[in-house]
């Protein structure tokens, strides 16, 4: 009795380890965040405002639109996400490039437009 209850405790340890890594890494793959979807932020220099981000993701190229409150209007936005959080995007129509970073459910860092420039920052929504 006892060859059997080595081998069928170390068959139970090694399916429980096995559960026990696969449960961490879908945690680590569920928990990790994501830039996509919906940001929700303000602005102040050379304008003030509020603004809402909608984003999708492709690797590390970012579309989506960009909605501002001053100068008001709803743009089509392109940009680029690299290693250690930074944020690199641009609104075309309206001459404006904005870097930064972000980390889990927020971001910030500084804008610049032909009409001057100053900071930002966001909130994720959803």
């Amino acid at each position: 009795m006892r060859s059997r209850t080595i081998p069928l405790a170390a068959a139970v340890i090694a399916v429980v380890s096995l559960l026990a890594a696969a449960s961490a890494t879908a945690a680590r793959h569920t928990l990790r965040p994501t830039i996509a979807g919906t940001w929700a932020g303000s602005y102040s220099g050379a304008f003030t405002g509020r603004f809402t981000l909608t984003w999708k993701k492709t690797g590390a190229r970012l579309s989506g639109t960009i909605a501002l409150s001053n100068p008001p209007g709803r743009y089509g936005i392109n940009g680029s996400v690299g290693r250690g959080g930074s944020i690199h995007f641009g609104v075309v129509k309206v001459g404006a490039t904005y870097t930064g970073t972000w980390s889990g459910k927020s971001m910030s860092g500084r804008y610049n437009s032909p009409q001057g420039g100053g900071s930002w920052s966001a909130r994720k929504s959803s």
